[in-house]
C-alpha cells in the first residue's frame, strides 16, 4: 500500500511539474500550417500612435483563412481587434484626419468588394461605396472629403435569367492569366468616391488602364500608371501619367522608358515624383530590378538614383524634408532599410541584419515609419523603426511558437564548377550532430526571386522531419545584382543545375549531409528546376516537383507567358532548336532514374497541369516510381489550408520513403 501511495505521489509531483512549466517543446508539424497567423498591410495613422495591420487566420472547420483588421499602439503595449466577421476585411487605410480607418470587404452579402468606414470613436463599420466592378486599389483625398478608386470595368458575362455564363469570346494576344482565368476586354479606371454623399465620379476611361493611383499634397492633381503603346499584351511598359483631379481632364505622360515605370509617390512639395523603373527596356522585363528614379511633376528628365547599389528596390517614400527618399533594398539574403539622398544619389543602409524588412509605410506627416519584420525563428509581424532602430510591436505568433523546436538556419556560400560564388541557406534540424544528414533541396520559384532571411515554414516542416534543408540561389535569383539575374536568360536549366549541384558538393564535401541520401524539390520554376536537375544528375534518390514542366515546347499558347517566350525564345517555328534544347528532361526521360511526386493545381493558369502530367506519364512509361497529385480549385499558389498541410505531408513521406 505505501509503495502504491508513493508511485501515485511521484507521478503527481511529475505531473505538477510539468504543468507548473508549461507545455513541453515538440516539432513543428505540417498541420501547424492551422496555427501559423500571417500579419500583413502595416499602416500608421496620422497623429503616428497607432498602425492598423491585416490578421489572417486559418479556419479548419471552413478550409480557408479569414483576414481581420487589428490595431496595435506605437509602443506595442496595446493590442486592438478592430473587426471580427466571418468576410474578410483588408487594406485599411486612415482618413487624413484620423477620424476614421477604411477597410475593404464583401460583407454583408454584397457580391462585390466595397469600402467601408470605421469610426474612431465606436460603433459599427458603415458601408460608404456600391461598386459593381472589381476594386483594386484606393487613397483618400488628402483633404478626406474624397476617395480615388482604381477599378476594373464590371463583369456582364453571366445571363440575367439563367446566371449561364457566356461563351469565351476570345480576341486578345495574352489572352489568359492565372486567378482571373480566360481574359476579356475590360479595363481598369480611375473614380473618385464623394465620402459625404457617396457618390462616384468616373475620371477615366476608354481602352487602356490605369492603374496605382496617388493623390498630389494639394489634392488638384492625380498620378497613375498606364501602357499606351498600342498593344499593351505584347510588352510590360508602363509609363507614368498626370492629370487633375476632375472628369475629362488631359493627362500628361511624365515617363517614356520602353520597360516598366510603376508605383508614383509625390514629394512633400508636390514638384516630383519618386517611381520604381525596370532596369530592362525589353518587352518582357522580368530578368531585370526595380531602380528608384524621380521626374518633375510638371514634366522633365528623369534621375536614376540606385543605379550604384546594383541592387533591386521597393516600398520608397519621402522624408519629410523633401531631401532624402526611404526605400527597401533586396540584398544577399536580406531586405533592408536605406536612405537614399535626392541631391547626391548617396545611399546610406539605415535598418539591416540577418532579417527582413517589408511593406515601408510612414505618417502623413513623413516622420513615422513601421515595417513588416521576420527572421529565420519569426514570422514576419508589425515593426516600428526609429532611426537606426526597430522594435517588434505585434506579436500574433508567440504564444504557439515559444512551445515549437525550429531548425538552426545559417548562410553558406559554394562554389559552382565554373567559378561562379553562389549565397545558399542550410536548414539544420534540431537537435541533431549536423553531421551527415539526409538533405533536402528544395529550391525556390521565380526565377527572379531568393531565398532569404526570412521564417521560412515550409523548409522549416522539412527540417523537423529530420533532414538537412537546402536553399541554393542559383544563378537567376535577385539580391546578388542585375549580371547575376540575366545569367540565365534564354539558356534555363544550366547555371541553375550547376549551381544545385555545387551547393550539393560543398556541403558533401564538409561532412554536412549524405551524399547518398539527397533529395530535391520546390513549386513553379523550383519544379521546373527539379526536372532540370534530375534529368542531369542521378545522385538525387527521391524528387517532388510541383507545378513544373519540362516539355516547354508544349506550354506556348497554353500557359501565360506568351510575352516572355517570344522575347526570350522566340517564336517556336522559327527558332525550335531553342524550345528543344530547353525541353530536355522530357527528351532525356530515359535517363532519370530519380523516383518523383508530381504535384500542380488544377485551375493553374500560370504553370498548368500539363507540365506535370507529361513528366508523370513519361516517368510511367520508362518505369521509374512517380506519383501524380493534382489539387482541386486551386490556382499556381495553393490557398486552401487543407491541401497546404497535405502537400507538407506529401513531400515528408515522399522523401522519408526514399531517403531514410
Amino acid at each position: 500500500m505505501k509503495k502504491w501511495m508513493l508511485s501515485v505521489a511521484l507521478m503527481l509531483g511529475a505531473n505538477c511539474f510539468v504543468l507548473a512549466q508549461g507545455p513541453m517543446n515538440r516539432n513543428l508539424l505540417p498541420n501547424d500550417v492551422y496555427k501559423l497567423i500571417n500579419v500583413g498591410d502595416p499602416q500608421v495613422s496620422p497623429e503616428g500612435k497607432w498602425i492598423a495591420y491585416t490578421v489572417s487566420k486559418a479556419d479548419s472547420a471552413k478550409d480557408k483563412r479569414n483576414t481581420d483588421i487589428w490595431m496595435v499602439s506605437w509602443d506595442g503595449h496595446q493590442t486592438v481587434q478592430l473587426t471580427n466577421t466571418p468576410d474578410a476585411e483588408t487594406m485599411p487605410r486612415w482618413s487624413p484626419d484620423g477620424k476614421y480607418l477604411s477597410f475593404i470587404s464583401s460583407r454583408m452579402g454584397n457580391t462585390q468588394s466595397q469600402i467601408w468606414l470605421l469610426d474612431r470613436r465606436g460603433g459599427e463599420a458603415k458601408q460608404i461605396s456600391h461598386l459593381k466592378g472589381d476594386l483594386e486599389e484606393y487613397a483618400w483625398s488628402p483633404d478626406g472629403k474624397k476617395i480615388l478608386i482604381s477599378m476594373q470595368d464590371p463583369d456582364y458575362s453571366d445571363t440575367a435569367a439563367t446566371k449561364t455564363r457566356k461563351p469565351y469570346v476570345i480576341n486578345r494576344y495574352h489572352f489568359k492569366d492565372d486567378q482571373s482565368g480566360y481574359l476579356d476586354n475590360r479595363h481598369t479606371h480611375l473614380y473618385v468616391l464623394d465620402v459625404a454623399t457617396e457618390k462616384l465620379d468616373t475620371l477615366t476611361s476608354g481602352n487602356f488602364d490605369e492603374t496605382m493611383p496617388a493623390w498630389s499634397p494639394d489634392g488638384k492633381k492625380i498620378a497613375f500608371v498606364s501602357n499606351h503603346t498600342t498593344d499593351p499584351d505584347k510588352n510590360d511598359n508602363t509609363d507614368i501619367w498626370v492629370m487633375n483631379a476632375e472628369k475629362n481632364a488631359q493627362p500628361l505622360q511624365l515617363t517614356t522608358w520602353a520597360g516598366s515605370d510603376v508605383r508614383p509617390i509625390w514629394s512633400p512639395d508636390g514638384n516630383y515624383i519618386a517611381y520604381l523603373q525596370s532596369s530592362s527596356n525589353l518587352p518582357f522585363t522580368m530578368y531585370g530590378q526595380n531602380i528608384l528614379a524621380i521626374v518633375p511633376a510638371k514634366g522633365g528628365t528623369p534621375v536614376l538614383l540606385t543605379t550604384a547599389v546594383d541592387r533591386p528596390v521597393s516600398n520608397q517614400q519621402w522624408a519629410a524634408d523633401g531631401k532624402y527618399i526611404y526605400c527597401l533594398v533586396t540584398d544577399d539574403r536580406k531586405k533592408y532599410l536605406a536612405q537614399v539622398e535626392v541631391a547626391t544619389k548617396k545611399i546610406q543602409p539605415l535598418v539591416e541584419g540577418t532579417f527582413c524588412l517589408e511593406r515601408l509605410n510612414m505618417s502623413n506627416n513623413h516622420t513615422q515609419m513601421v515595417a513588416l519584420w521576420s527572421d529565420p525563428y519569426h514570422p514576419y509581424e508589425v515593426a516600428v523603426i526609429e532611426g537606426n532602430t526597430f522594435h517588434q510591436v505585434s506579436h500574433m505568433n508567440d504564444d504557439w511558437m515559444q512551445y515549437v523546436n525550429l531548425a538552426k538556419v545559417e548562410g553558406f556560400t559554394s562554389t559552382s564548377k565554373d567559378g561562379t560564388k553562389v549565397p545558399c541557406i542550410l536548414f539544420t534540424p534540431s537537435g541533431s550532430n549536423n553531421n551527415k544528414l539526409p538533405a533536402i533541396f528544395y529550391i525556390h520559384g521565380g526565377p527572379v526571386a531568393q531565398d532569404d532571411y526570412a521564417f521560412d515554414f515550409t523548409r522549416q516542416v522539412l527540417a523537423a522531419g529530420n533532414f538537412a534543408v537546402v536553399g541554393v540561389n542559383y544563378r537567376g535569383s535577385n539580391g546578388s545584382g542585375l549580371a547575376y539575374i540575366k545569367a540565365i536568360y534564354a539558356d534555363w536549366g544550366n547555371k541553375e543545375v550547376m549551381d544545385i549541384i555545387g551547393a550539393a558538393d560543398y556541403l558533401i564535401k564538409t561532412g554536412k549531409i549524405d551524399g547518398n541520401r539527397m533529395g530535391i524539390g520546390g513549386w513553379s520554376y523550383g519544379g521546373i528546376s527539379t526536372n532540370y536537375t534530375i534529368a542531369t544528375d542521378n545522385r538525387f534518390k527521391a524528387a517532388a516537383s510541383g507545378a513544373g514542366s519540362s516539355l516547354q515546347l508544349s506550354m506556348y499558347g497554353f500557359d501565360q507567358y506568351i510575352t516572355q517566350y517570344e522575347t526570350e525564345l522566340g517564336k517556336p517555328w522559327e527558332h525550335p532548336e531553342k524550345w528543344m534544347a530547353l525541353s530536355y528532361p522530357f527528351f532525356h526521360v530515359n535517363k532519370i532514374t530519380t523516383p518523383t511526386l508530381f504535384m500542380a493545381s488544377e485551375k493553374d493558369f500560370n504553370v498548368p497541369t500539363i507540365g506535370a502530367e507529361q513528366m508523370y506519364q513519361a516517368l510511367k512509361s520508362v518505369g521509374v516510381p512517380t506519383e501524380l497529385v493534382i489539387y482541386p480549385g486551386q490556382h499556381h499558389g495553393i490557398v486552401k489550408p487543407s491541401y497546404q498541410v497535405d502537400r507538407l505531408e506529401r513531400y515528408l513521406n515522399w522523401f522519408h520513403q526514399y531517403l531514410k
